[in-house]
């Protein structure tokens, strides 16, 4: 095990420990379970990223920002809202809107029933790149998560990480 996984396993031990009744020590199966988890949860975004840098101008990250902005309405959104929808900070957003915006896939300005908000809303070039990347993005996924889940039941699986999840 190395530090990375070692400090994730003692957070969520100790977290554990302070939750009253439910702070009884993990056993070895769920213990190796999130120890996978968090290899997953570290692992996936880099090898993900890896492959959509290798052929487009994109990160994983970002284009998983130009998705929810063609699922928006107007395909324009508030930046906190963006923000929150993809586990970002404001801070980490506006930067990357800010590269989003220099490459012409994104364009931010200020909402105009609220003067303090910001919207990000995808233009033509980035609804262009999405469908250029989409293909890429999807046969990596199918690379390292789904090739690896052969036999198993999907729909159970979203339901379980839907209950740590909700959303």
């Amino acid at each position: 095990m190395d530090n990375k996984e070692a400090q994730t396993a003692a957070a969520f031990t100790t977290e554990a420990n302070l939750q009253g009744d439910h702070g009884k020590p993990l056993d070895s199966n769920e213990e190796a379970f999130l120890r996978a988890l968090g290899r997953v949860m570290t692992l996936l975004p880099r090898v993900v990223d890896a492959d959509m840098l290798e052929k487009h101008p994109i990160s994983s990250s970002e284009y998983a920002v130009l998705v929810r902005l063609s699922e928006a309405p107007h395909n324009q959104m508030r930046m906190e809202q963006l923000a929150n929808m993809c586990g970002l900070s404001l801070g980490g957003m506006i930067q990357m809107v800010n590269r989003l915006e220099s490459q012409s896939l994104v364009v931010c300005e200020k909402s105009p029933e609220d003067g303090r908000a910001w919207l990000a809303t995808l233009t033509n070039s980035g609804w262009t790149q999405l469908k250029q990347a989409s293909p890429t993005n999807l046969a990596s996924l199918r690379r390292h998560v789904f090739s690896h889940l052969e036999g198993c039941d999907i729909a159970a699986l979203v339901k379980v990480l839907g209950r740590i999840a909700p959303g």
